[in-house]
């Protein structure tokens, strides 16, 4: 191609038309998406009491876009998954509840949302714990057939098309470092192929730290070509190596975290090359339910 990987140019009706890969149209199992910019699982520190609340109704709506993918904050399961304070939760009728008005605020605009679901493990301590007991950590059964197991069950109940995962085998925070992350990655994603879940979701090596890029010989195109269904990843990306990574076949979607916390309109803006709002990270975890969550602008709202 003559063009660069950041945009496929083709002619139409003899005028020129640039197609951005990043916005062109996917077909995920039964979900069609209208482009690949995903909403990644972020973290906020708002529910309060692990109840997702009104303001999060507004935060998720205003990143949502018609045929646009949103994953939600990791959500706990149990009374005992939580390890962070005012994470939200799915294991009440209360929190359920809760989280009705917010997927509707979201199919209300055209959008998809899968609800990420986490068991922190002993990453938790025993202050976030019933009755102060010790975590339950995974290292006491063995791990790959627990997520199995795990993945098995869920998919048995609402169906491999709505179920998908995240993996990040590379990463090195909360002493999760392996000895071999890429091998041990594959194996993961040859193992979940038997499920044909709809996604799997991957963080990239580079982000083997907590919100830090490092060098690394490492990649995840193995386990892009291992894995039978869609492919998503993450971590650090910015729009121009989000378009190669689209362009080059080494994803089918991209998920992008702090550049959507700051710009809930990020596909409008990548479509218009428009200027992006920087982020800032003393917010991403305060428990305010309106600065640094809902009150970030709009590209209108700047004219």
């Amino acid at each position: 191609m003559a063009a660069a990987a950041a945009a496929i140019t083709c002619k139409q009706n003899t005028s020129e038309k640039t197609l951005i890969p990043l916005l062109t149209p996917y077909k995920m199992g039964n979900f069609q998406l209208s482009h690949r910019v995903v909403l990644a699982p972020l973290t906020r520190q708002r529910s309060y009491g692990n109840v997702p609340q009104p303001h999060a109704i507004l935060y998720y709506s205003q990143r949502t876009s018609k045929g646009g993918l949103l994953i939600s904050e990791a959500t706990g399961v149990s009374d005992t998954a939580q390890g962070y304070q005012d994470t939200p939760g799915i294991w009440t009728k209360e929190q359920v509840e809760a989280w009705k008005p917010i997927v509707e605020a979201v199919h209300a605009k055209g959008g998809i949302i899968f609800c990420q679901i986490w068991h922190v493990g002993r990453v938790s301590n025993t202050g976030f714990q019933p009755n102060g007991q010790d975590p339950i950590s995974s290292t006491d059964k063995g791990l790959t057939p627990q997520i199995r197991s795990n993945v098995e069950s869920v998919v048995m109940e609402i169906g491999a098309d709505k179920v998908g995962i995240r993996l990040s085998p590379f990463a090195e925070y909360s002493e999760a470092g392996d000895s071999n992350p890429e091998a041990l990655g594959l194996y993961m994603v040859e193992s979940l192929n038997k499920y044909g879940i709809s996604y799997c979701h991957m963080v990239e090596p580079r982000m083997k730290t907590l919100g830090e890029k490092s060098s690394v010989p490492h990649s995840l195109v193995p386990m892009r070509k291992a894995f039978n269904g869609t492919f998503i990843v993450a971590g650090g990306y910015v729009k121009v190596d989000g378009n190669s990574a689209i362009d080059e076949d080494r994803a089918d979607l991209v998920a992008y975290g702090r550049w959507f916390i700051s710009n809930p309109d990020l596909p409008r803006r990548f479509e218009l090359d428009a200027p992006l709002n920087k982020y800032n990270r003393d917010t991403f975890y305060v428990s305010d339910p309106v600065i640094g969550y809902t009150d970030y602008p709009f590209l209108e709202a700047k004219a």
